[in-house]
């Protein structure tokens, strides 16, 4: 196994670099993707209709429906790769790989609201999300409607840096649920980042290692907290078939992890501003300081004392596009 696993870190780290600086954004894999998108997009919009599955969860039967409520509420973070299919058939995306995930979370002792004004301090996301996200700023608002620039960073064994733009939605659904859309608009990735030569490279003709990336959050305020639910589409080139069987799962896992830094990092931040509020308005706590309580502090592995980061083993699920009548 050691043998295996190291023979995947020489391919991806030595010969992947090489001919990935030739990597190109085909018309045809955009075309497939935006397909992919379409019909994820479509499945979102009948759940939300028929308004019984708002969270993933829910779509389970009873038993294990409650039993992943209780792990949730427990501190585990659940995470799971989705495919949507068309006609029950797969989505071939020519020259690319897509990476749709979904996660989901429950942060306790917080309101809906508050969960909202966190994620939409657009200029403050790379102080809580760093060191996924090395830069941040809002560049418009117009009522429910964002646009955002995020300068992220993506590290495996090879780092990227990209300078990226997003318009971002909310929508209210009642006083208790929300979701929300994220599209990118442009990702650039960048050559040399913060050196005085630092350029970004042609978009799409880079390393292809981020092309596209959609993210699609539901909020539901319950059980004395509020659930975070994370669905994210992205799209990077495909891996020569020769090394498809050593780096896929490579590149298979680094959403997962990146999924996961991303929730915790949001109850971690929620828990503090929960306690330092907490404090603010407490006339006996008011000369206490937060140090006096518990709440770990971020780091890159995402283990966080008294904050659990468990994922259960859940399998891959298949979803089918919603037929048209």
């Amino acid at each position: 196994m050691r043998k295996v696993m190291l023979a995947g870190f020489l391919a991806f780290a030595y010969v992947l670099p090489e001919s990935a600086g030739a990597a190109e954004l085909k018309q045809e894999t955009t075309e497939a993707f935006n397909q992919y998108v379409l019909l994820t997009e479509g499945r979102m919009a009948q759940e939300l209709r028929d308004g019984h599955t708002f969270l993933w969860v829910d779509g389970f039967p009873e038993p294990q429906r409650n039993r992943l409520y209780t792990q949730l509420r427990d501190g585990e973070i659940v995470i799971e790769r989705l495919e949507t299919l068309e006609k029950e058939k797969r989505i071939k995306v020519p020259n690319g790989l897509v990476h749709h995930w979904m996660a989901v979370s429950f942060v306790p002792g917080v309101t809906l609201q508050q969960v909202l004004t966190l994620l939409q301090d657009y200029d403050h996301h790379e102080d809580i999300y760093k060191p996924d996200v090395l830069r941040s700023r809002l560049l418009n608002a117009d009522g429910n409607c964002f646009k955002i620039y995020l300068r992220l960073r993506q590290k495996a064994i090879i780092t990227a840096v990209f300078n990226a733009e997003f318009d971002v939605s909310y929508f209210p659904l009642d006083e208790s649920r929300t979701h929300s859309r994220s599209h990118s608009t442009r990702i650039a990735e960048l050559e040399n980042p913060d050196r005085s030569d630092e350029r970004e490279k042609p978009i799409g003709k880079d390393r292809g290692f981020l092309w596209r990336l959609n993210s699609y959050w539901r909020f539901q305020e319950k059980d004395g907290g509020v659930y975070l639910q994370l669905e994210s589409l992205a799209l990077s080139r495909s891996v020569p078939v020769l090394f498809a069987w050593v780096v896929n799962p490579l590149l298979k896992s680094i959403p997962r992890e990146y999924l996961s830094r991303l929730l915790t990092s949001t109850r971690v931040s929620l828990t503090k501003k929960s306690v330092a509020a907490w404090f603010g308005t407490s006339p006996l706590m008011k000369p206490l300081s937060t140090r006096f309580f518990l709440v770990a502090p971020y780091s890159e592995t995402a283990q966080n004392e008294g904050h659990s980061t468990a994922i259960l083993p859940i399998q891959e699920r298949i979803l089918c596009a919603p037929q048209k009548s």
